[in-house]
């Protein structure tokens, strides 16, 4: 059955090149993203594996963790770690999960026989603190993930969570936010102090809260 946002995470237990990770104590009260490949060395998705690896300074800052999934097994997994990190310049300092069996490949639908031949798709799961899916992607084979895309979408979420906001087309953190229908007009001076300006009665932006 297909993941759907707002359901449970599911839970496992797993092998890791970092060791065995038990997927909910492992994220305690942080935000996750999960995010899949077919195989061990594959092209696409060794660029980004390595993409990863440089920008996981800014997954931390927002206290988010990152971990790879793919059906290969543990030795297959730390070998190809040695070619990411040569090819991309890079060091893997997260935890790829050995799935040979597809236990968590199979938890979360990742396995769309129609489009990979029982591969895993390449997928990618943000998982909140309450251990509920955020968000979910699907690409194929054929492009690449774009990382920035994921940042920005954590920002999004991080922001909404605590805010009653919504955030507009192309967004990025620090730009101006819209004023969720929910907030009636006479509350806005109270709830955002810093000002808003209505382009229409249900279109409302406002600054940024949290910056």
């Amino acid at each position: 059955m297909a993941i759907r946002l707002g359901d449970e995470a599911p839970n496992f237990t797993a092998e890791t090149t970092e060791g065995t990770v038990n997927f909910h104590e492992w994220l305690g009260d942080g935000w996750g993203v999960l995010f899949s490949h077919p195989k061990d060395f594959t092209p696409v998705c060794t660029t980004e594996l390595g993409a990863v690896a440089k920008i996981t300074e800014d997954f931390k800052k927002r206290n988010v963790k990152v971990l790879a999934v793919s059906v290969d097994a543990l030795d297959s997994h730390k070998g190809w770690v040695k070619d990411i990190n040569e090819t991309q310049n890079c060091t893997v300092n997260y935890p790829i999960i050995a799935d040979p069996d597809r236990t968590v490949a199979n938890l979360y639908d990742m396995i769309h026989p129609n489009a990979l031949d029982n591969m895993t798709v390449r997928s990618v799961f943000v998982i909140g603190p309450d251990k509920k899916v955020k968000l979910t992607l699907t690409y194929p084979a054929s492009t690449g993930r774009n990382f920035d895309e994921i940042i920005r979408v954590v920002d999004s979420l991080q922001l909404t969570a605590k805010h009653q906001v919504a955030t507009p087309a192309n967004w990025k953190d620090g730009e101006d936010c819209i004023i969720v229908p929910a907030v009636k007009d006479d509350e806005i001076p109270a709830k955002f102090p810093k000002g808003h300006r209505a382009v229409k009665p249900y279109l409302r932006f406002t600054p940024q809260p949290n910056k």
